[in-house]
């Protein structure tokens, strides 16, 4: 009742490249990281799309991993991607609403015949309790202050992470040099 929601379809096996060709493609919780998906992989041919700051939660084992999309992606058949019905950015409580329902939603780790999965009718049968929209509006309010930055450090620390990982290579290497001595 709360939240409008898509269920990943993986694109043609054909399409994917990790050249950066195309749009992120996210295939499961493998792909997960500590708030936000590390993107390896992508697509030229996309199918189902969650859009930036779209709450995604893994549905194939494991089930309930948690993440936050940083930018539009392609969702694989391992992911369904959530936003709040009534006003999309509201990413903050619908993250924590969802981590909130976790129990709920990984009880289905154990219900697939070779592996746990949880699909669109499961997760239309969970109940759970809406809160008032007046508090609905407090909690995005304050929460989504401190969201906003730990979103800008993560992007800062793979920004950080890109150079070290291009350079360091080439310092070693000594294609780069630097001049250490200063004359100030």
């Amino acid at each position: 009742d709360e939240f409008y929601f898509t269920m990943g379809q993986s694109p043609p096996g054909a399409t994917l490249n990790e050249t950066g060709t195309g749009l992120i493609f996210y295939q499961g919780s493998s792909d997960f990281g500590f708030r936000f998906p590390n993107p390896r992989v992508y697509t030229t041919a996309p199918t189902r799309i969650a859009n930036k700051y779209e709450t995604l939660v893994s549905v194939r084992a494991p089930v309930g991993d948690i993440n936050m999309a940083i930018d539009k992606c392609c969702l694989g058949r391992g992911v369904a991607a959530f936003r709040y019905k009534y006003d999309e950015t509201f990413y903050s409580y619908t993250y924590y609403k969802l981590r909130s329902l976790m129990l709920l939603i990984k009880q289905f780790e154990d219900c697939g015949t070779v592996f746990g999965s949880i699909g669109k009718d499961d997760f239309k049968s969970i109940v759970n309790l809406i809160p008032p929209k007046r508090l609905i509006d407090e909690f995005q309010k304050s929460v989504r202050v401190l969201d906003d930055k730990v979103m800008l450090n993560s992007i800062q620390i793979r920004t950080l992470t890109n150079l070290r990982d291009t350079l360091l290579p080439k310092l070693m290497s000594g294609e780069i040099r630097l001049n250490l001595d200063s004359h100030d």
